[in-house]
């Protein structure tokens, strides 16, 4: 096999070597069954059980209950929430706060308000999402739909380590880089939705995790193919969900199970992104990080150089040594890795060593 290369890619990102392994072993045929998970249909008894195994791996690994929550499998990725999730809970007359600090949270808020009012309940923007807002002091109206808020930015690389009190207004997250990459206490939140291609599986699926009650909510003004609650009350399987994608996503949780579930996870997690950090900030200003360093991301590291022509050096100089995806988003430029849960610490210790190379032939 072709040398395996660092995968450090925001998403599409990197999957497990253990569960690619395990998946090409069944592409062909699964549970001895003559054909492969792709090829079944999406009610036959197989499909029905990996669904209901998804569901509880993943409810298990957030600490969360059935008797409380769903886990719901969709496709459309986190984007496609941005509109849903309004288009459930944002009945007239009622407005719904949204904590922005960072450009995934702007596209949830402009999505949000082509179907009902929103307020800004605390933004970075100001501060060009160098930090993540302050929401110790947050005021929320009662009366208020929900608060919505993005736990980790991916393309910024910060993330909340405080969560607001809401009272009874529900919060609502999008936990697309972080869920599952440290612990959080996740019965804090009313609903939580991922994209899948950080740390539970393959690039089209989306699962929501979602309170019970917040089911009965629904709005029944819209078409059925938007409802969560169609989703809980059919399993997830209403339409063809991404069959080979949830299987993916369920051999990711298993793993994830196996490497001692989010605990032990975070910890590693700490520890890959402090190999990088301290190559940041033990450069003397060569490698400048961009977001503070109490609301830095163990998922998504940024740095910048000081010119675009040296970033392009080092990004086009990493490609030759084996690195992937290090450019930074196109949006706001500078270095980017992102190191979750599948990437391995060798990645992040040969990352290290490569930034501090460079850094004495080009400082």
């Amino acid at each position: 096999m072709t040398t395996r290369l660092y995968n450090f890619n925001p998403g599409p990102a990197a999957l497990p070597l253990e569960v690619l392994e395990q998946a090409k072993e069944t592409t062909v045929q699964y549970g001895g069954r003559g054909i492969s998970i792709m090829e079944m249909s999406h009610r036959s008894k197989p499909v029905e059980q990996l669904s209901a195994e998804t569901e509880q791996l993943l409810l298990e690994l957030a600490g969360l209950s059935r008797n409380e929550y769903r886990a719901l499998f969709m496709g459309g990725g986190a984007s496609t929430q941005f509109a849903m999730l309004p288009l459930n809970f944002l009945a007239g007359g009622q407005i719904a706060d949204y904590i922005l600090s960072g450009s995934f949270s702007e596209k949830a808020l402009h999505e949000a308000q082509y179907i009902g009012q929103t307020r800004i309940a605390a933004s970075s923007q100001a501060e060009k999402w160098r930090r993540t807002p302050d929401v110790n002091s947050l005021r929320i109206q009662a009366d208020a739909a929900y608060v919505h808020m993005t736990t980790n930015n991916t393309i910024e690389g910060s993330r909340f380590n405080i969560f607001p009190e809401t009272g009874g207004v529900p919060l609502i997250a999008d936990m697309t880089s972080d869920l599952l990459s440290r612990n959080i206490d996740y019965s804090r939140f009313s609903m939580i939705y991922a994209g899948a291609q950080k740390n539970l599986g393959p690039a089209g699926i989306t699962v929501v995790i979602i309170r019970r009650d917040m089911l009965e909510r629904c709005s029944k003004q819209i078409p059925l193919i938007w409802r969560y609650a169609t989703y809980a009350s059919n399993d997830s399987l209403y339409n063809t969900p991404p069959v080979h994608a949830l299987y993916l996503t369920n051999l990711v949780l298993q793993w994830t199970k196996r490497q001692g579930g989010v605990q032990r996870l975070e910890t590693v997690n700490r520890d890959k992104a402090a190999l990088i950090y301290e190559a940041i900030d033990r450069s003397g200003g060569f490698y400048e990080g961009i977001i503070a360093r109490g609301d830095r991301s163990d998922m998504n590291i940024t740095w910048r150089l000081a010119s675009k022509e040296l970033e392009l050096l080092f990004v086009q100089e990493s490609e030759q040594h084996g690195f992937e995806g290090l450019a930074g988003h196109r949006s706001v430029g500078g270095i980017r890795a992102s190191a979750y849960n599948a990437v391995p610490r060798a990645a992040c210790e040969a990352l290290a060593d490569f930034m501090n190379d460079f850094m004495r032939r080009k400082g």
